[in-house]
């Protein structure tokens, strides 16, 4: 009886390690109220965690009741899991997907129990399936936009997760399931499972808490580099993304400077507010432009800069000049009150030219469109 006791209670300990992660990843969610995936999350944990105590207690008493139910609990838990895991990677997959794989597994652990009785293919069955999914979702990581040390690391943990359950089931169970639940109780299998579980869960949990850190971390980084008035990059993160770009350019890099004609007077006449109104429209405006790959900010009061890492020639003249129209033509502000326009330089980067030499220059030719009657552009 105390031998019994004892397996119980270690087996008990892979769900609730589970559950405190369940409940760390739903107080993340509830507190910041963002990221809905981490509900996916909390709610794979407690599914598992339900499978696993209701497969130790041996809760339903009808076995073959007792293994569809756990059976879809483990199942339902691990696609709650990998769609988190799939959509905090902004690669998810249809819930009709996942819908269709847990309808498989249990049809399949329903045939071999009610009409072929055969534990070994339903335990092969479910760890196969399991393994499948997870390799799956690592696949499909790969496709994720972003790769940070963070997600290449992630991505090996669901791997490995996911290649642990065939070798780990051979290794242990082999060609002959033990017969009787007792037997099957005290298993190497059962015992190997519980700790591989545990370990694997545990390390995936930890995984996924480290990559929601990063996340926040990253978020807030990027917030502090964004203009909180027209959303596009402030000075500061303007200059974080295109000097390294710039360092690394090969010929053709060039940088664009605008500055809105006339601000000083929108301001006395229609009021800061209407000001904040007419540096919004440029931004929408200019973000309408620019292209994929180049980078715009807000580098002062009324002027904008865009960096073009690949503009060779007379590109960035002739993209300057869309972006010139692109603010001309935008609807104007408070009806016809005011009308926007802006004044642009351009400077193609010479070989090996610094930064501040690029941004003097783009600067210098701003200063002469200016002088020269303004909307326009001096290249």
């Amino acid at each position: 009886m105390d031998g019994a006791l004892v397996r119980v209670t270690l087996s008990l300990i892979a769900p609730a390690l589970l559950l405190v992660f369940g409940a760390a990843f739903f107080a993340i969610w509830f507190f910041f109220r963002r990221r809905a995936f981490l509900l996916h999350l909390a709610a794979g944990c407690a599914l598992f965690a339900v499978g696993a105590v209701s497969q130790v207690l041996y809760w339903p008493r009808d076995t073959g009741l007792n293994a569809l139910c756990s059976g879809v609990l483990y199942t339902s838990a691990a696609c709650l899991v990998v769609q988190g895991i799939l959509a905090r990677a902004g690669v998810r997959l249809p819930w009709l997907a996942f819908g269709v794989f847990t309808a498989a597994m249990m049809g399949v652990l329903w045939y071999f129990y009610y009409i072929d009785r055969n534990l070994l293919v339903r335990v092969y069955a479910l760890n196969v399936g399991m393994g499948l999914l997870f390799c799956g979702a690592a696949l499909r990581m790969r496709r994720a936009p972003r790769r940070r040390r963070v997600d290449t690391a992630l991505f090996v943990v669901v791997l490995l997760f996911g290649l642990h359950f065939l070798p780990r089931t051979l290794l242990s169970l082999g060609a002959r399931a033990p017969q009787g639940a007792l037997a099957f109780a005290d298993s190497r299998f059962w015992q190997l499972l519980q700790l591989s579980l545990a370990v694997f869960s545990v390390t995936l949990a930890i995984a996924l808490l480290v990559a929601i850190a990063a996340d926040a971390i990253d978020e807030v980084r990027s917030e502090g580099d964004r203009d909180w008035l027209t959303g596009v990059y402030n000075r500061r993160g303007f200059e974080a993304r295109a000097r390294p770009q710039h360092a690394h350019a090969r010929a053709g890099a060039a940088l664009i400077i605008c500055d809105v004609d006339h601000f000083k007077r929108v301001n006395d006449l229609h009021g800061h507010q209407s000001g904040d109104m007419v540096l919004q429209h440029v931004a929408r405006a200019l973000s309408g432009a620019v292209r994929e790959g180049d980078v715009l900010g807000r580098i002062g009061g009324e002027e904008f800069a865009i960096y073009l890492p690949d503009a060779a020639g007379t590109e960035a003249r002739a993209y300057a000049e869309r972006l010139r129209r692109a603010v001309q033509d935008a609807p104007r502000i408070l009806g016809a009150e005011i009308s926007v326009t802006i004044s642009v330089g351009v400077a193609q980067a010479g070989q090996a030219e610094t930064w501040e030499s690029l941004f003097r220059r783009a600067d210098g030719k701003l200063y002469q469109a200016k002088h020269a009657g303004r909307n326009q552009v001096v290249a």
